[in-house]
């Protein structure tokens, strides 16, 4: 959508939250073709979530090649990996719902976007790009409280386990931009946040696509991406947050428990993977 005034990144933020006071009352209306817009995208959303992925490719693609080096390892050793459950796969899907929904409600506040899903190539290897904003590279985010605080303190740069820095660095790469960044909603308040990392905080992209080039030419395992953590106050020990989601954890912690492998335990909050177990959780074990 073509603006009669330009606008920048810096306003964005404050300006979809005033479009917002603005519509429930009464001063703002939602244009025809934005609507049709946003009911297009979510509906694509939904399409592209119920695709099933082809996992025969590369596995180094811009939006992987930030994760850690064995996750990357095992994802290519192993192209058929334990799929997410069900509600994990949900919780996917009302994250790419929201995207939609956050870049609606930027077109609304009247900034310009373009460049949506644009593939991008660094080095031979290819990316999507959500969009430019106002010109400039956004990678659009939905995050849990706890992550949201990340964008919203720009403390990203201190604890990234999916890479995300990386797959901007590509993108602006591949763009030749330099002031982009990562729209972000907090899924639980509907708070917003505009990132917009240092240059000297982003990673160099290039670098890391030679270095994991040569990884995977000479099929050498990298060492565990993360230490366990522990679990209670009794001795045990469980996999941290960064390789719970991870689809390799089996595989990848196969020499756990004196090389039993992993033991999951159903809690409350959750399942719990173990990597030593001293003593017996008083939960239900789940067994493969």
């Amino acid at each position: 959508m073509k603006n009669s005034t330009k606008k920048n990144l810096s306003t964005l933020v404050n300006d979809i939250y005033d479009t917002v006071a603005d519509l429930n009352i009464g001063k703002k209306e939602i244009p025809d073709e934005l609507l049709a817009d946003v009911t297009a995208g979510i509906g694509n959303a939904i399409i592209d979530w119920a695709t099933p992925r082809d996992r025969s490719n590369s596995v180094l693609r811009m939006s992987s090649i930030g994760k850690p080096a064995r996750q990357l390892y095992y994802a290519d050793k192993y192209k058929e990996s334990t799929p997410p459950d069900a509600a994990t796969l949900i919780k996917f899907l009302y994250g790419h719902i929201l995207e939609e929904l956050l870049l609606f409600l930027v077109k609304l506040a009247d900034h310009e976007v373009t460049d949506q899903q644009k593939e991008v190539t660094v080095k031979n290897i290819k990316g999507h790009m959500d969009c430019k904003i106002d010109g400039e590279v956004v990678d659009v985010k939905s995050a849990s409280g706890f992550s949201f605080k990340k964008f919203q303190h720009g403390t990203l740069r201190d604890s990234d386990p999916f890479g995300y820095m990386y797959q901007l660095a590509g993108y602006e790469k591949a763009e030749g931009t330099d002031n982009g960044g990562f729209l972000a909603i907090n899924k639980e308040s509907g708070e917003i946040a505009l990132y917009q990392p240092e240059e000297l905080d982003k990673p160099n992209v290039e670098d890391r696509i030679d270095n994991l080039i040569e990884m995977f030419s000479i099929q050498q395992i990298p060492d565990k991406c993360y230490k366990p953590i522990p679990a209670g106050t009794k001795g045990n020990m469980k996999l941290p947050m960064g390789c719970v989601y991870c689809h390799h954890k089996l595989e990848c912690h196969s020499d756990t428990n004196n090389g039993k492998g992993l033991r999951m335990f159903k809690y409350a909050k959750g399942v719990e993977y173990l990597t030593d177990v001293r003593s017996l959780p008083r939960v239900e074990e789940i067994v493969l």
